[in-house]
């Protein structure tokens, strides 16, 4: 029972907490041996595709948004 904290999975706000560190770059040695010894492959992968995916369209949505504010639609 006492090694009960090694034997457990990550959770998601743990994963998600280590994707978004890894983006920014200051993921710390102690979590990324914490993620490759408890955390599964998977669960990193589909994480950071949704997180990616969400930047793209959230980027996408700033410069259509910028656009339409400075860019005439119609002739005057």
């Amino acid at each position: 029972m006492e090694n009960r904290d090694e034997d457990q999975k990550l959770g998601l706000r743990q994963i998600f907490a280590s994707v978004m560190a890894s983006f920014a770059g200051v993921q710390s040695d102690e979590r990324r041996q914490r993620d490759f010894t408890k955390g599964r492959p998977r669960d990193f992968i589909i994480v950071g595709l949704v997180i990616t995916l969400l930047f793209i369209l959230t980027v996408w949505g700033v410069v259509e948004l910028v656009t339409s504010l400075v860019v005439p639609t119609g002739k005057s």
